[in-house]
């Protein structure tokens, strides 16, 4: 018995060693999967992009600031576009890019009107643009709706930040620098389950939908609604042609935007979200109120 207690307690004594470098070990392998893991979500938290949640949207440094949500009962007033005066020239781009719209006056604001107003809502010039010429358009086209272009404005901003949340900008012609893709629509990450509608000619993903462009249209809603301001094949990267089709898409089933019920039942159908309902408002206000 005694040399047993004495193996056992000798046995115990060697094994001390060995059980703290297994200990030792399993700490280093949890720390290190930890971190494989931490750097793993952190990786895919950079590879997809997707636009800023409603509640979450914060301006940049610079931005216009909105009014409290709880003090906008409604659209705002109906904002005027100065078009451009007849045979004003619309700006040309360099011969590379994307063939500039047809020359027509009263579907483009006037270079006066785009400096003044860029500069007091702090929208990019060209982005801008894209939101006035859309309201030229549909006021001609479609004149009970009564878009106006603070609420594309509103949209724009809350989805893309006018076309460059993805780090780019957007050219002359009005194309986003970069492309704005984004997540998969899998069911995942608050999104609903869209399988592939357009076999990845738009987004590029053959399995999963995904929103495109500065206006954020899902691929089959673009196939019905894309249009484009100069005539050509719509674009759904080129903010003239998504503005443009955001303005039809709005002015759906005979709404009119002026009053309340049209236009929140129309940014509904952009994003089911109270909340987004709220921040576009609140921008769209914001927005026609500086200019």
């Amino acid at each position: 018995m005694g040399e047993r207690r004495g193996s056992g307690a000798e046995g115990r004594r060697s094994r001390g060693p060995v059980v703290a470098v297994c200990v030792t070990l399993t700490v280093c392998l949890l720390v290190t999967g930890g971190v494989v893991v931490l750097v793993d979500r952190i990786s895919n938290a950079f590879n997809e992009w997707s636009p800023p949640g409603a509640s979450s949207v914060e301006p940049p440094v610079g931005t216009i600031q909105t009014p409290p949500h709880d003090e906008l009962t409604g659209p705002p007033e109906p904002a005027d576009v100065a078009p451009a005066s007849e045979g004003t020239e619309p700006e040309r781009a360099g011969a590379d890019e994307r063939q500039p719209p047809a020359a027509d006056p009263a579907t483009r604001p006037s270079a006066e009107w785009l400096d003044r107003v860029s500069e007091s809502t702090g929208i990019p010039r060209r982005a801008l643009e894209g939101y006035a010429s859309a309201q030229l358009v549909l006021a001609r086209d479609l004149p009970s709706c009564q878009l106006s272009w603070p609420t594309l404005a509103g949209i724009g901003y809350v989805e893309s930040h006018h076309g460059t949340y993805a780090g780019g900008e957007l050219d002359p012609d009005g194309n986003t620098t970069v492309d704005v893709i984004g997540i998969p629509l899998d069911g995942t990450n608050h999104t609903r389950a869209i399988p592939d509608t357009d076999g990845g000619q738009y987004d590029g993903d053959v399995e999963w939908d995904r929103a495109i462009g500065p206006m954020q249209f899902i691929p089959r809603t673009w196939e019905q609604w894309g249009a484009s301001l100069s005539g050509g094949d719509p674009d759904p990267h080129n903010i003239d042609d998504a503005a443009l089709s955001a303005g039809r898409y709005l002015c759906g089933e005979g709404r009119e935007l002026t009053v309340a019920d049209d236009w929140e039942a129309a940014i509904l159908t952009y994003n089911h979200s109270d909340e987004y309902v709220a921040d576009v408002l609140a921008y769209a206000h914001a927005y026609a109120d500086a200019a």
